[in-house]
């Protein structure tokens, strides 16, 4: 496998993701921004950042399937979310936690980033993933 997560000891712990993704592969896969939209572009789950999550996620799924990636390959995940609170977290999470075992998205999760925005693509996106993989 191009991938191996590591959470050293001296980092903070516990945490839903590793600190630090070691690759070895020489394919780079990036996927860009997935929102909560299926393919026609219909909006799924308005006003529901849960719903919003597992729908990015999917999303985020196909596109590395498309290269021949899965969640197993990815170094990194940013998550940017609008009018971010810490108390938005269990929402966050719950929508991770809904598709993970559908996506193949092991937990805790890879290394992740999570950016707070005032506004994404348009007014009714809550939540928009990007990844980064590795294949050998």
């Amino acid at each position: 496998m191009a991938v191996q997560y590591v959470t050293p000891v001296g980092m903070p712990q516990p945490v839903p993701y590793h600190h630090v993704a070691v690759g070895t592969g020489t394919k780079h896969v990036h996927v860009s921004g997935q929102i909560a939209r299926r393919a026609d572009g219909t909006p799924v789950a308005p006003g529901d950042l849960a719903g919003q999550v597992a729908q990015a996620l999917r999303n985020t799924a196909i596109g590395l399937e498309g290269a021949g990636a899965s969640f197993a390959d990815v170094l990194r995940l940013t998550f940017y979310v609008t009018g971010w609170s810490p108390a938005m977290i269990g929402d966050l999470m719950a929508g991770v936690e809904a598709v993970a075992e559908e996506v193949g998205l092991r937990l805790p999760l890879p290394p992740a980033s999570l950016i707070g925005v005032e506004y994404l693509f348009e007014p009714d996106v809550l939540v928009e993933v990007e990844a980064t993989a590795l294949l050998d």
